[in-house]
């Protein structure tokens, strides 16, 4: 495998002991062809670093906080490719070929996949479709998309900000400013229990409106605390 070709998987945990172990297990092929997971760790107390240490190539820890721990991941990643993944995500079938075949092109230097919601109600049908259309048009990825980057555009970008909600949205802007994203339309799995638990409108409603502000200067820590007030599932961006 060629260096300029490989992977840091770059995983962020909190408490997901119960399901992080099926993301890693089907990850096991790649750390085989020479490219490396790396699990950030932000204090979980169950059991999720028994579970990925010996499924991992490095098991970090980091205060909690998706951007600082995938900051803390990227420092400390030795590929030339980063690939940013939610513990509940679920991976179409050559993900990691896609990806690469993807940034192979000259013009591309980051992307995202397309998603599908884990739930079955028809009404999830519909919001994924809108999600993933929105992002191919705004040019802007959700880190439930496994936003993959190369590491020179990455740091060009100065990372993640340091902020408690829409970290990735951020990220985005940053990385159109240097090239169009690659949307690929494989199509991860991950899970629905926001939609769920919250409402799919309702959870549509919000998220529209957190948007909305944060694109008018709103700052991110008041927007975190009013989707942990209208939101009982684990806050995304």
């Amino acid at each position: 495998m060629q260096n300029e070709d490989r992977l840091s998987i770059i995983i962020p945990c909190l408490d997901e002991g119960g399901i992080i172990r099926d993301l890693l297990e089907a990850l096991q092929p790649l750390r085989r062809q020479g490219h490396e997971i790396l699990i950030v760790d932000g204090g979980s107390r169950d059991d999720t670093c028994i579970q990925a240490r010996p499924l991992a190539d490095q098991l970090l820890s980091s205060a909690p906080g998706r951007a600082r721990q995938m900051n803390t991941g990227a420092k400390a990643a030795n590929g030339s490719i980063f690939w940013f993944l939610h513990a509940d995500s679920r991976l179409p079938a050559g993900a990691a070929q896609h990806l690469l075949d993807a940034l192979r092109a000259d013009e591309n230097c980051w992307g995202r996949f397309d998603v599908d919601l884990s739930g079955r109600r028809p009404v999830l049908r519909v919001v994924e479709a809108l999600m993933n259309l929105r992002s191919r048009l705004s040019g802007i990825a959700t880190g439930d998309q496994g936003i993959f980057v190369r590491r020179h555009a990455f740091f060009a970008a100065g990372g993640f900000p340091n902020i408690p909600l829409m970290e990735d949205v951020a990220l985005s802007r940053r990385l159109k400013r240097l090239a169009k994203p690659a949307c690929l339309r494989q199509r991860l799995e991950t899970s629905s229990r926001r939609w769920e638990q919250a409402g799919a409108m309702q959870t549509i409603l919000l998220m529209w409106r957190l948007r909305l502000a944060f694109a008018l200067g709103a700052d991110p820590a008041k927007l975190a605390r009013r989707y942990g007030k209208c939101n009982t599932a684990t806050p995304e961006s």
